[in-house]
C-alpha cells in the first residue's frame, strides 16, 4: 500500500498507509489523545476523524481545549441532537436543516403541531439523554442516485432538495449516532458523550420559510446556544439579561424619544426627545465635518431610473430599491424612478459640474443623505434595521497617490469622533480582493497596501479579511465593541475606481491632460436612527449629559418653592442647558421615580431652605445620595457638561 507523510505542529513527521484516518493517527501517538480527540485539521481544513487521508498533509489533532474547532463541533453536533430528540418525541416531524450560527446554532423542522415554549424543556431533557449514551457517530459517502432514492422513500423532500443544491463534485456524506442518521458535510463528534452537557441551551422558536422561500409552507425553528462550558454559558445568559434592559426598543419608549407603527413599516416617528438628540447629534456631526475641509451638499430623493443604471445600481441593487413610477402629462409611458438608497452617485453629479483640477483634489463631499432601502419586513428591529434612514455619508474625491493621507485623516477623524461618544474599545477590519473583481492585481496590491499604511501610520493594528472587498476595490471596516461586549460595525472606508469610470468623473492633472479621480466612500456613524440605537444600548439610557434630551429636571419640594424653581430653570436655559420645570402637586419621592425612569441625568430639588439659601439639592441619575450645592456652582457645572466636547 501507498505510503504518505504526515507532518504534526512540532516539525515531527511520520508515515502512514494512505487512507488513514485521524482517528488512527491519534491512536498511534497515545491511547488517552485518541480518546480526547474531537477532529483534525488537515493542510488548513476542519478534518472528521474518520475521514481518509490520502496524500502527504500537515496535520494537528484537536481536543476541546482548542476552542475555535471545538465550539463549532459542540454547536453543530447539538443541532443533530436536537433533530434527533424531536423525531423521537414526534416521530411524524420532518427535519429540513440545522446550521451552525453565531453562539449557537437552529434547526428547521416540518411539523403540523406549533412548538411550544413548554416543549423546549421536554427536547432539552430527551437531548441530554442522548448525550447520555454515548452513541457513536459514524459517517458514509453515499452516491448521490441512492441518496436521492433513500429520501424519496423515508417522504423527505427537503433533503432531496438539498441534495440537488449541492454540486456534483462534493460528497454526499451520511452521518449516524445511534440508528438516528441526517445529512450533513461534517465535521462531527466522535461520540454523542462528547458534548459538555450543561454548557447549552434552548432559546426559542421562530417561524422560517424553507429557503427563504415565502411562497412555501412555514417550518418551525427552534434556537439554541452553546459553548465550551458552563461559566460561558452563564455568561451569555447574563449578558442577554443585560441586553434586554438596554434594548433601544423598551428604553425609547420610557425616554419618549421615538415610535413605529404598522403604516409605515420600517420608518421611524421621532418624538421631540429623540428628535432632540438625532439634531444634537447631528449639529456635532456638522462641525467636525466642517472643521475636517468636507463641504456639506444635499442631493435629490427621487431620481430617474437611467442614473442608476448607469452606475450600475439598477441591475445589482434593484430588489432592495424603492420603485417610483410618475405619469408626467399623462404620458403613454410613465418615467421610472426610484428612492435614492445610497448617495454615491448623485455626489458624483455634483463632482461632474464644472472643470476640476489636481489642485481641487482631495475634495472632500459630505451628506446627510436621507435613503431608503426595502428590508424584509422579518429583518426590521426597531431604529437598528429599518427602511428610511439617514447617513452621515461622505465621498472623498483624491488621486490614487492620496488614498494613503485622506485614510489616516479619516481614521484620526473617526477617533475623535467614537471617543467623544464614550467608544474607545473599537477594531478595524481591511476587506482585501475578492476572486471576481475588476482591475489588475498591480491596483489592487497599490490600494490594499494603501490602506493597511494608513492604518499603521494611524497607530492601529488591523484584521484583514480575505476575500471579502467589493468587486472594484478594499475597504476598511471600523467595528465597535460596547458595554456589554457586543460588537457592531459602524464606520467604514471604501476604495471606489468603478463608480468615476461609469459616470465619467475626470479632473485635468498637471500634465493638462483628463484623469479619473478615486472615490472613497466613507461613513463615521453609519445611520442616525442605527448609531442613535447603538448608543442607548451602550449607555443604558443614560446619555451622555451633552447629548441627553432632557438634561435636568427642576422640582419643587413644596408649592412656596414654584417661583424659585421657575427662575433657576431660567438661568439655566440662559447658559445653554436644556432645562424644565416640574411643580405639579406631588410628592418629590414621585417625581424623581417618573424622571429618573425618563433617564433625566440631573434632578435638582426645591424647597423652603433652598429657596431661603438660594442653593438646590442635587440627584444624579444612578445615584442614591443627593448633595445640596449653590445656585451659581450648579450653573457653571452644567453649562460646563452641556457643551458638546468639540466646543470645550
Amino acid at each position: 500500500m501507498a505510503q504518505i507523510s504526515l507532518t504534526f505542529p512540532d516539525g515531527n513527521s511520520r508515515d502512514y498507509d494512505a487512507g488513514v484516518t485521524p482517528a488512527e493517527v491519534a491512536a498511534s501517538i497515545a491511547s488517552s489523545l485518541a480518546k480526547k480527540a474531537i477532529s483534525a485539521t488537515v493542510n488548513g481544513q476542519h478534518w472528521d476523524m474518520q475521514w481518509p487521508i490520502d496524500a502527504d498533509a500537515s496535520i494537528a489533532i484537536n481536543t476541546m481545549k482548542d476552542q475555535e474547532p471545538a465550539l463549532e463541533l459542540i454547536r453543530h453536533d447539538l443541532a443533530h441532537i436536537m433533530a434527533r430528540a424531536v423525531q423521537e418525541l414526534w416521530p411524524d416531524t420532518q427535519v429540513t436543516i440545522g446550521p451552525v450560527i453565531k453562539d449557537g446554532w437552529y434547526y428547521d423542522f416540518d411539523r403540523k403541531e406549533p412548538f411550544t415554549p413548554e416543549d423546549l424543556a421536554v427536547i432539552e431533557k430527551k437531548m441530554k439523554e442522548i448525550i447520555n449514551k454515548r452513541d457513536a457517530v459514524r459517517t458514509e459517502v453515499w452516491d448521490r442516485d441512492v441518496a436521492i432514492q433513500h429520501y424519496k422513500d423515508k417522504g423527505e423532500p427537503y433533503k432531496v432538495e438539498l441534495i440537488d443544491a449541492i454540486p456534483g463534485d462534493e460528497p454526499l456524506r451520511m452521518y449516524w449516532h445511534g440508528d438516528w442518521q441526517d445529512l450533513c458535510r461534517g465535521p462531527h463528534l466522535q461520540n454523542t458523550g462528547q458534548v459538555p452537557g450543561d454548557s447549552w441551551k434552548l432559546m426559542s422558536i421562530a417561524g422560517a420559510y424553507w429557503r427563504g422561500d415565502s411562497d412555501r409552507a412555514m417550518l418551525q425553528r427552534i434556537y439554541g446556544v452553546a459553548f465550551q462550558n458552563k461559566e460561558q454559558l452563564k455568561a451569555h445568559m447574563n449578558m442577554l439579561e443585560e441586553a434586554a434592559k438596554r434594548d433601544h426598543r423598551k428604553l425609547g419608549k420610557e425616554m419618549g424619544l421615538f415610535h413605529m407603527q404598522e403604516e409605515a413599516p420600517g420608518q421611524v416617528f421621532w418624538h421631540p426627545n429623540g428628535w432632540k438628540v438625532y439634531t444634537t447629534l447631528q449639529d456635532y456631526m456638522r462641525r467636525k465635518q466642517e472643521a475636517g475641509d468636507y463641504v456639506e451638499v444635499n442631493t435629490p430623493q427621487v431620481v430617474d431610473r437611467k442614473l442608476w443604471e448607469a452606475s450600475g445600481h439598477w441591475d445589482k441593487y434593484q430588489e432592495n430599491m424603492f420603485i417610483v413610477e410618475v405619469d408626467e402629462d399623462h404620458a403613454r409611458e410613465k418615467a421610472v424612478n426610484a428612492l435614492k438608497p445610497m448617495n454615491c452617485p448623485c455626489h458624483v453629479q455634483v463632482f461632474n459640474q464644472g472643470l476640476k483640477s489636481y489642485r481641487d483634489l482631495p475634495l472632500r463631499m459630505a451628506e446627510f443623505g436621507s435613503c431608503a432601502r426595502y428590508e424584509p419586513s422579518g429583518a426590521l428591529h426597531g431604529i437598528m434595521r429599518v427602511r428610511g434612514f439617514t447617513q452621515d455619508d461622505g465621498h472623498i474625491f483624491c488621486s490614487e497617490d492620496q488614498i494613503t493621507d485622506e485614510t489616516k485623516t479619516f481614521i484620526d477623524f473617526l477617533s475623535t469622533v467614537y471617543s467623544d461618544l464614550g467608544f474607545d474599545n473599537w477594531s478595524i477590519k481591511l476587506s482585501t480582493r475578492p476572486e471576481k473583481r475588476i482591475g489588475s492585481d498591480e491596483v489592487w496590491d497599490r490600494m490594499e497596501e494603501a490602506l493597511g499604511d494608513a492604518c499603521k501610520a494611524a497607530g492601529h493594528d488591523f484584521e484583514i479579511l480575505e476575500g471579502e472587498g467589493a468587486f472594484y476595490g478594499p475597504k476598511l471596516e471600523f467595528t465597535l465593541t460596547d458595554a456589554i461586549g457586543r460588537e457592531w460595525q459602524c464606520g467604514t472606508l471604501q476604495v471606489d475606481s468603478n463608480l468615476p469610470e461609469r459616470l465619467d468623473a475626470n479632473y485635468i492633472g498637471k500634465d493638462g491632460e483628463k484623469h479619473r479621480p478615486v472615490m472613497l466612500h466613507r461613513a463615521t456613524l453609519g445611520s442616525f436612527e442605527r448609531f442613535i440605537g447603538i448608543l442607548i444600548e451602550e449607555h443604558a439610557g443614560k446619555l451622555p449629559f451633552w447629548l441627553a434630551p432632557r438634561q435636568v429636571v427642576v422640582a419643587s419640594i413644596i408649592s412656596d418653592a414654584d417661583d424659585y424653581v421657575q427662575e433657576v430653570v431660567a438661568a439655566l436655559r440662559a447658559v445653554g442647558v436644556r432645562a424644565e420645570a416640574d411643580i405639579r402637586n406631588e410628592k418629590i419621592n414621585y417625581k424623581v421615580r417618573e424622571h429618573s425612569l425618563g433617564k433625566v441625568p440631573v434632578i435638582l430639588a426645591c424647597g423652603a431652605r433652598e429657596v431661603e439659601e438660594r442653593t438646590v439639592s442635587v440627584r444624579r441619575l444612578g445615584e442614591k445620595q443627593t448633595s445640596v450645592t449653590s445656585m451659581d456652582a450648579i450653573l457653571e457645572d452644567l453649562q460646563k457638561s452641556a457643551t458638546p466636547p468639540d466646543l470645550l
